[in-house]
């Protein structure tokens, strides 16, 4: 049941991570879908502690460094307001903590989808590498470009819904 929650969580944050991506992207927030992202990212991370199996791994690693990046958006976000450095601080770790759930959706994809299972079985070979780097490529363009272009000219709680 808790496995279940974990993914529905991790599916609903990348969903949310995306629309907020691409409303970074048109230099606008909604404060709905923001807080959707936020929250379902950080108990997507908090939920996965205590699947097995147990001691610190990888992907406990992965949710140690997604729920600082988190942290720091939250902060930026809801402490400092995006007010001066605040709002490259949120933009970037935001879409750092996307990315880290994306990554952990291409590890599972090759886990688990037989077809891609097939085509990198240990997750060493050559395609789960392209589509890993495809991925990060992706997210820094993006990212760079968020930055770039994100500078609300309202407070999170005036944002458009």
């Amino acid at each position: 049941m808790l496995l279940q929650i974990h993914v529905g969580l991790s599916l609903i944050g990348i969903v949310t991570g995306l629309v907020v991506l691409v409303d970074l992207l048109q230099g606008r927030m909604r404060s709905g879908w923001t807080a959707a992202f936020l929250a379902t990212t950080v108990l997507t991370s908090v939920t996965g502690f205590p699947l097995p199996p147990f001691g610190f791994d990888p992907p406990r690693a992965v949710g140690v460094l997604s729920l600082v990046l988190l942290a720091l958006a939250i902060a930026a976000l809801y402490l400092f307001h995006l007010s001066g450095l605040w709002r490259r601080v949120y933009v970037i770790t935001a879409i750092a903590a996307l990315y880290l759930n994306v990554f952990v959706a291409v590890v599972q994809a090759f886990q688990k989808v037989p077809a891609l299972h097939a085509l990198a079985p240990t997750q060493s070979e050559p395609p789960f590498a392209v589509a890993q780097l495809v991925v990060l490529v992706l997210f820094a363009v993006l990212g760079w470009r968020a930055v770039r272009t994100f500078h609300p000219a309202a407070t999170p709680e005036l944002a458009t819904r």
